[in-house]
């Protein structure tokens, strides 16, 4: 949170600053008070009361079919001119790709387009791994590097490394100039101070290179590079696609199987600051975490956990699957890294739903045991999810594995997803929690059946455009808007 210094003045100005800011933190606590309390009267009306129509059953057997595509088909090819890079380039741009597997890929993203707009040669993106799974794959060792610099030809010009050159009869590299960009920088940054640097120096080097550059730009082409990038160009490498498709082959031999991102790790639970459901010993540990890796902030969980902001635990997924008509003989593949509290936590959902699978117990191979490991790991957890048939992450506030999933599932044909609405269930739990329990999953489906399960919809913040690139990067065969309409010729 922002801390604002008052402005110099009188005693008076800053005694009546002091007593503002003190008067709206007791509004602030007043107003979580009153949605503490009135929250499940309101629930109860809603819920109980006799002019409210009975929600009839959720058609489960709809929701293992991909969603309606109101005639919106996937399209990320330009609409405009659209020119190949020109021969010559105003220099070299390298970046440093930090965070985890799909971090770095929406900053991939961010690089390629980033170079369009210079005019640049973008060196392959370095993946700064180590700082994150302690593993050194890098890009090479994730991506199909000759697809992903083949598809992007007419787009950018890409390099693997910055080529040394001849000068006065010597061989020497171009050192490139570092810079750190401004989180969310604006096209306008990259083509005044990183253009200028660039060719001051022949190169520039952007570290760090995450969400460092806006996501909102008014340009539909330059968003449809993101897609291409993303959805078409970044390619794992055969033997991850290979490992990944084996998993699915596997699962699906015994019929539908559905994906959740059981999002229920130490560091989101300590980013979160949901608490108190741990014992003390494990509350120690979280608040530890959340000290030495996140700002300081003051966070009261009954408060946290009446908006929202609370992951879903493993019990609280399997009641929502259940209210939503799905039985114990759904199979289910948790791409997850260590749940936090151990099996305590798990015990309840498995009870519910006991046909649970991850990439370690699909095949009990020695191939899979040694390849499912850091980026890698991630990397087949994801190409897993994008392949079944529905997906269900527990919790999509700052994630960006299940963020850039739904996008990509979206971009696949409008696969379905189950995305819980946290703040319409809050309520719901926790009257069910203090013993309220009739109507307990008719109010639930209430909730959810106001959610999207995967078709297009109209993007609205703070969701991403890597969450939700509709409608720049879908079209229609037959649109009322020429805006919409597919380019000729054009079949993704």
């Amino acid at each position: 949170m922002r801390s604002y210094r008052p402005v110099e003045g009188t005693t008076f100005k800053k005694l009546h600053h002091k007593q503002l800011k003190q008067a709206k933190g007791l509004l602030y606590k007043l107003a979580i008070a009153a949605v503490l309390l009135i929250a499940p009267t309101i629930y109860f009306v809603a819920s109980y009361s006799p002019t409210v129509e009975s929600i009839s059953e959720v058609d489960v057997q709809k929701l293992w079919d991909a969603a309606d595509s109101g005639g919106w088909r996937p399209s990320s090819v330009p609409r405009s001119d659209w020119p190949p890079p020109p021969s010559e380039s105003n220099g070299y741009l390298r970046v440093r790709c930090n965070g985890g597997l799909n971090q770095q890929r929406t900053a991939i993203c961010n690089a390629v387009l980033a170079a369009r707009i210079m005019n640049a040669t973008l060196v392959l993106p370095e993946l700064d791994a180590n700082s994150y799974w302690h593993d050194d794959s890098g890009f090479q060792g994730l991506y199909d590097v000759d697809h992903f610099i083949k598809t992007l030809q007419n787009d950018v010009r890409i390099v693997e490394s910055i080529p040394e050159i001849k000068k006065n009869g010597k061989t020497k590299k171009i050192k490139a100039f570092q810079l750190r960009p401004p989180r969310d920088a604006p096209i306008k940054w990259y083509t005044t101070t990183a253009l200028e640097k660039m060719k001051e120096h022949g190169a520039i080097y952007l570290t760090p290179f995450s969400h460092r550059l806006a996501e909102e730009i008014d340009n539909a082409e330059y968003q449809r590079l993101r897609c291409r990038v993303n959805y078409h160009a970044l390619v794992f490498k055969p033997h991850i696609m290979d490992l990944s498709h084996k998993i699915v082959d596997k699962l699906r031999s015994q019929g539908h199987f559905m994906s959740i991102h059981l999002r229920f790790e130490m560091d989101m639970l300590s980013f979160a600051g949901c608490f108190d459901i741990f014992s003390p010993e494990e509350q120690k540990i979280l608040k530890k975490y959340r000290k030495e890796n996140f700002a300081e902030k003051k966070l009261i969980y009954s408060e946290r956990r009446a908006i929202g902001k609370c992951p879903s635990t493993p019990e609280e997924v399997g009641l929502i699957l259940r209210a939503l008509g799905f039985n114990n003989s759904t199979r289910i593949y948790l791409a997850a890294g260590e749940l936090f509290g151990g099996e305590r936590f798990m015990k309840p959902f498995r009870s519910m739903f006991p046909l649970l699978e991850n990439h370690s117990t699909v095949d009990s191979s020695n191939e899979l045991k040694d390849n499912t490991q850091g980026l890698i790991g991630s990397a087949v957890d994801y190409m897993v999810c994008l392949l079944s048939d529905i997906f269900m992450p527990t919790y999509d506030g700052p994630s960006n594995f299940a963020n850039n999933l739904l996008g990509h599932r979206l971009y696949s044909g409008f696969r379905t997803a189950i995305r819980p609405d946290r703040k319409g269930l809050a309520p719901v739990f926790i009257d069910r929690e203090e013993g309220r329990t009739a109507g307990f999953e008719e109010a639930v489906r209430r909730v959810m059946l106001k959610t999207n399960f995967g078709g297009p919809h109209k993007r609205v913040s703070p969701e991403s455009f890597y969450t939700n690139s509709w409608s720049e990067c879908f079209c229609q065969t037959s649109a009322s808007n020429p805006a919409d309409r597919c380019p000729d010729g054009s079949d993704e």
